[in-house]
């Protein structure tokens, strides 16, 4: 069985812990079921959006009972929206409409959350102060998550399996993006524009490790030798774990924990401290590493 499951993930070392011993198993049972019954990955993630949406209205009420729902509702959410990418790898049915809506299914979810615990906040310390807390970490939540999968596909993309990666060139994309029309295609061309602006971000936090890889994609025609995928491994491995941390299940936690603790806040807070510290780390970190593989490909020559 755990066989299985893992020919459904993305890739062994980049999974997360809680990942693997929760969402994963549930979400290969729901795309067993899905498959078996016609529903396509799109579909999945859809129905995910739709639920986190309602899990995220929830926590506008201050009461820990009806908050415990949303968490459980959150909590299937996150299942689904591994569901989708487990069954599109059982289906071989990877799109990139797909990978802009697993996106958007994020970021749908977590806007939920935000906007009923400002009001729910607002109501309880009659303080318009709470908006601007929410804004920096919202800012700070869409900074930390779009490194974190930048990060990681660069390494599928090096370490692991390239055809996994999912590593994207705005350029590109804003090439495709003008070949859309608005009357015909008005939502792709939407999803097209929200899946630029993201990667814009990702490549103006990872400036060194764009370079690094455009540089190298010259120098090896896009099959790097080994000496340089072990030289990546050693450097970028052990920040996997950072990396891990920057997405939602870490920050999940803190959010239910401060909804126990009837502290909220604590949320946003725990963004704009501790995971924007390690945003800065990580930033350092691959800073200093694509400069010394930029060298070493050098010297190469």
């Amino acid at each position: 069985m755990m066989s299985k499951i893992k020919l459904t993930y993305k890739s062994q070392d980049t999974e997360e812990y809680l990942d693997k011993i929760l969402y994963r198993p549930i979400g290969y049972l729901l795309a067993i079921t899905f498959k078996s019954i016609g529903i396509t990955p799109n579909v999945v993630t859809v129905i995910s959006i739709f639920i986190g949406v309602i899990g995220g209205h929830m926590f506008y009420y201050n009461d820990l009972m009806l908050n415990v729902y949303g968490m459980v509702l959150l909590m299937f959410a996150q299942a689904l929206d591994g569901a989708d990418g487990q069954l599109a790898r059982m289906t071989n049915s990877q799109t990139q409409i797909g990978r802009i809506l697993d996106g958007l299914s994020d970021n749908l979810k977590f806007i939920s959350i935000y906007l009923h615990l400002i009001v729910r906040l607002i109501e309880v310390n009659n303080t318009p102060w709470v908006i601007v807390l929410a804004v920096l970490a919202g800012i700070s939540h869409s900074l930390q998550s779009a490194l974190a999968d930048y990060s990681r596909n660069h390494y599928v993309f090096y370490v692991l399996d390239k055809a996994k990666s999912e590593i994207e060139d705005s350029n590109l994309l804003l090439d495709k993006y003008k070949e859309l029309t608005w009357r015909k295609q008005f939502i792709k061309k939407l999803l097209m524009r929200t899946y630029i602006n993201y990667t814009i971000e990702q490549e103006y936090l990872a400036v060194k490790m764009k370079e690094l890889f455009y540089f190298a994609k010259r120098k090896f025609d896009n099959s790097p030798p080994e000496w340089f995928r072990q030289e990546y491994k050693k450097l970028h491995k052990p920040l996997i774990k950072w990396y891990n941390i920057l997405t939602s299940n870490t920050r999940m936690i803190v959010l239910f924990i401060g909804l126990f603790i009837s502290y909220p806040a604590l949320f946003w807070i725990f963004e704009l401290t501790v995971l924007n510290l390690l945003l800065a780390h990580v930033i350092i970190k691959h800073k200093s590493a694509a400069e010394y593989l930029t060298k070493m490909i050098k010297e190469a020559d």
